[in-house]
């Protein structure tokens, strides 16, 4: 009996060491495929990836991660509002449009003093990149003019700069690339299927318009996306599509959770469960290996263990700073005792 025993737990030890080992070279051949392949994903090959069991998800997404990053460093960039409120676009996400009722106030741009002050305050805490954020449809050409100055004062704080200023000309991505801007962002928001849903007062590709410009002028793309707003899998599948179909796909890919904001149409939507924001992120960064995957809004009411999933999933770029645009984020203190407790180092 004893020798019965022992002979079945042997061969039960062999059986799972040697399918154990075709796992590990099915999952390295997956890897090698995707990290060698220039061709274009399909919807059908993210929905597949999307619907992986979690730990082989988060696998595969930590291997392509630490094939091209170094897996305990994180970039950190600060966001400011330059000019608040009184959008005439009707996001049905955003707080800062004119067509809903919230606590925003239109502001008038900041001055240059002012811009100055909150990027050596962020350079001091130890942000690399100083993002600038305006509530403009598409702005004119009394805004670039100014929008110039304030890039100008950032790169003098040898630090990269990056803007949302809404729609760009191709005149206006040039006068900004000569300016200094290292970055735009332009998030794509949700699918083309769902983009009618959340926008009404622009079409899809006015925002692929604006991302070709500023491509074309030299400048880096950033551009990612919201989930939350009560889309399927499917759909959040659908935007890491559109995302990663990019010629070439974004340098930098800003991944945010809704933040509810009171008297916007998407206030009460159901939360998105935390698990599925982390399938979210290992999704762009098996799709987009080589981009800045970065946790933005929603960061404030997500706990530690799911930020850590996030890194593991990996996320290696966060908004760093207690506010974004006009919503709110963790403070410098408590991402920073986040990332001591995961010893991971900022860049």
């Amino acid at each position: 009996m004893t020798h019965y025993y022992i002979s079945t737990t042997l061969k039960a030890m062999q059986t799972n060491q040697r399918t154990e080992h075709l796992v590990r070279l099915r999952t390295l051949k997956v890897n090698s495929t995707l990290q060698a392949s220039n061709s274009k994903w399909s919807l059908n090959s993210i929905i597949d990836l999307i619907n992986l069991p979690f730990n082989d998800l988060l696998f595969q997404a930590q291997q392509i991660h630490r094939t091209h990053f170094n897996a305990n460093e994180v970039q950190l960039s600060t966001l400011l509002s330059i000019k608040t409120g009184g959008c005439p676009e009707d996001c049905a996400y955003c707080p800062q449009s004119a067509h809903y009722e919230t606590d925003v106030q239109a502001s008038k741009i900041l001055d240059t003093e002012e811009v100055k002050a909150a990027a050596q305050e962020a350079k001091k805490n130890g942000a690399s990149r100083f993002c600038m954020g305006a509530a403009w449809r598409e702005p004119k050409d009394r805004d670039i003019e100014k929008v110039v100055e304030l890039i100008k004062v950032v790169k003098e704080l040898d630090m990269e700069a990056c803007c949302t200023l809404g729609m760009l000309s191709a005149q206006h991505a040039e006068q900004l690339k000569n300016a200094g801007l290292d970055y735009y962002n332009h998030n794509l928001d949700t699918t083309p299927e769902s983009y009618a849903d959340i926008i009404t007062t622009r079409v899809y590709q006015e925002r692929l318009d604006t991302l070709e410009n500023v491509r074309n002028a030299g400048v880096h793309v950033c551009s990612g996306g919201i989930v939350g707003m009560g889309e399927s899998r499917q759909e959040r599948a659908g935007l890491i599509h559109q995302l990663a179909n990019l010629e070439p796909y974004p340098e930098s890919v800003p991944i945010n959770n809704l933040v509810q904001v009171e008297g916007t149409p998407l206030y009460g939507t159901k939360e998105l469960d935390p698990l599925e924001f982390v399938r979210t992120i290992a999704v762009a960064r098996i799709t987009m290996p080589k981009a800045r995957v970065r946790l933005s809004a929603g960061r404030q009411n997500m706990n530690e263990a799911t930020q850590a999933l996030c890194f593991m999933a990996g996320a290696n770029s966060i908004f760093y700073g207690d506010k974004l645009l006009t919503t709110g984020n963790p403070d410098w203190d408590r991402d920073r005792s986040l990332l001591e407790k995961l010893n991971i180092r900022t860049v």
